[in-house]
Order: C-alpha cells, then structure tokens, then sequence
C-alpha cells in the first residue's frame, strides 16, 4: 500500500527530471580581472568593461570607434604591463581573484552554521568567473534563492548597479528563475566604519614614522555622474567624515581624494595623484594613503597607489610613503561581509 500523498504538496510526474530545490545561495561579486597580462586576455577584459554603457555613457557613434579603432589597439599592452608587475604568480592570477576567492571561501566557514543549507560562490562582473556562470551553478545546487553582494561599500551606477544588471541579465535567459535579493551599500554601516579605522590604526601602528598627513582615496567617477544625481560622490563623503571622526583627525590631517581618472572629462575631484604631489611640494615629508572604497586590493591600489603614487610623492620631496592595505579576506574584513550578509539573510535563514 502507497504511503499517503502530504497535503498541499505538489505531485510529479514519475518522469520528471530530478529537481534540486530549497537552498538559498550568496553570491560576492567584485570589478573583475583580465584572464592573463598577454595582449589578447587585456584586450577582452578591457573591451567587456569599457563596453558597459554604466562605465562610459559617452553616445555610442562617439565612443565605438574611439574604442575599437584606438584604446583597444594601445591600451592592452600598457595595461598588461601594469597587471604584470602585481600577478599573482604563484596561481597565475591577479590578486582581486586570489582574494575575493577567499573572501568566498571565509564566508562559507563563517556561516557554517546554516550550513547546509547555504551556499556561497563568488564571480566577477567583468571576466571570469562570469555572474551569469555561478547564478547557474547555484541553481544547479538546489538554491531557490540567492542573495546577490555587490562588494562595494559605496552606491554607484558605474559598480553595484551593472553587477544587477548583469545578474537580472542571466535571469532574463532562466525558464526557473530563483528569487534574488541584493545586499545595499554599506557605506556609514557602524561595523564596516570601525573594521575600516580599526584596520587603519593597526597598520599605522606598524610603520616607523608617524604621516603628518593620511589621505582616504576612493575610485573616480566623472564628475557629470553626480550631476545626473549618482550618489556615489556623496556616500564617499560620508564614509570619510565617519572615519575622520572615529578617529579623531581634522580635516588637514585626513583628505578624501579620487584617483583612476580616465579621459579628458572632469572627473570628481580633489585628484588623489595631484594631491599627492602638491603635499610633497609643500613640504610634507611623511604621507600615508588608505583606500576604503575597495573590499581588495586590486590594480588600483597596488599598482596605482602603492607604485605610481608613490614615486609622485618621492619625486617631489616626500620622504617616507605608506599604502595601506584593503580589509581584503582579513578577520576586520570578514567581519564586515558577514554582518552584511547575515543582515540581508534575516527571513530566508
């Protein structure tokens, strides 16, 4: 005799597929990376980012020409060399994937708890793995649900808005899409404010002088971003006076900047490679920079502010320069990614 059918439930057919159903999946996605430093790994990373309408919102009959006919033939190889001089060699990679890996894999220790029936994964919006590649293993593992984590403390169309994009991009193409919840921006979070300073004190601690003057750079955007009303510019400010405050500096002693300026447009200002400069020409002898727009570091803050940065500070009279590591896969960072995404699960788990 057949044991009684449960109430409500939905019967299958005996030759329906296998279903894999009832877990709930959290995806960290960071920028992106190039697959290699050579020429034509470059070249199709930089021409997925620079092909984001969210990235550049020049018109296309400007843009499209400019950038097939003349950045995508120079650019690659300028590029490549700058990826080079920061790769990961031992797993043949850049450190944002090295590090947004372990980020994945910490958060999984971290909610082993609700273990199993969490799942976490991670992928990157621009380059491999895709977003659309993990949304798919995730479902592929049973997860109905899955709690999307833009790793952008700060609100930008340019960041966290073409990673939504680009996953509402993959549901579009899914007969069986599972309900997706995005993590918002963490920007005057209290836990994201005290890892960021707390992290800050103990690398300060770690130097042999003393910076007569630290700077916050955040990434750039075009300066006609905010005028169409992006608030990115704005919850940066936020951040900076949060962490000024906690740590009990004025204004001369700790500055907000933009650095990664692209083109010939304005972008938001002050300029953190200009700044830089103009302290060491004034007279300031000793400089550190903190970057607490970045979950990990990554090209910009290795290779732009650890290197170039520097060597603007150096050449220009400064004596002694610091850049500060990102909170990355470290505990004050993992504190962060965890208490941001147990919030956002609260109901699902």
């Amino acid at each position: 005799m057949n044991a009684p059918f449960p109430q409500g439930a939905v019967r299958l057919p005996v030759e329906h597929p296998p279903v894999k159903s009832g877990r709930i999946g959290v995806l960290l996605v960071n920028l992106g990376t190039p697959d290699g430093v050579d020429y034509w790994s470059m070249r199709r990373y930089l021409k997925e980012f620079l092909s984001d309408r969210r990235v550049i919102e020049t018109p296309r009959l400007i843009w499209w020409p400019l950038l097939n006919l003349v950045i995508l033939s120079t650019r690659p190889g300028r590029k490549g060399k700058d990826y080079a001089s920061i790769w990961n060699r031992e797993r043949d990679e850049s450190p944002l994937r090295t590090i947004t890996r372990s980020q994945s894999e910490k958060l999984a220790a971290c909610l082993a708890d609700k273990a199993p029936a969490l799942v976490v994964d991670w992928a990157m919006r621009y380059g491999n793995p895709s977003i659309a590649s993990r949304i798919e293993a995730l479902q592929m593992e049973g997860c109905d649900r899955i709690l999307l984590v833009p790793l952008y403390p700060q609100y930008a169309a340019a960041t966290s808005a073409t990673v939504c994009d680009k996953a509402f991009d993959a549901l579009k193409k899914m007969r069986w899409q599972p309900v997706l919840r995005v993590a918002p921006p963490w920007a005057d979070d209290p836990v994201y404010i005290e890892a960021v300073t707390g992290s800050l004190r103990t690398e300060l601690a770690k130097l042999d002088f003393e910076p007569e003057v630290i700077l916050a750079s955040f990434h750039g955007v075009p300066q006609s971003y905010l005028d169409k009303g992006d608030p990115y510019h704005c919850q940066c400010q936020k951040t900076a006076r949060l962490m000024r405050e906690a740590l009990g500096l004025d204004e001369n002693r700790f500055r907000i900047t933009f650095q990664s300026r692209f083109g010939p447009a304005e972008w938001l200002q002050p300029y953190t490679d200009k700044t830089v400069e103009a302290l060491a020409k004034q007279g300031v002898k000793r400089l550190a920079v903190c970057m607490p727009g970045f979950a990990a570091d990554c090209l910009e803050t290795l290779e732009e502010i650890a290197g170039e940065n520097a060597e603007i500070f150096l050449h220009n009279g400064g004596e002694r320069f610091a850049a500060i590591p990102c909170l990355n896969d470290s505990a004050d960072g993992m504190r962060v990614i965890e208490h941001v995404v147990r919030r956002e699960l609260m109901g699902w788990v």
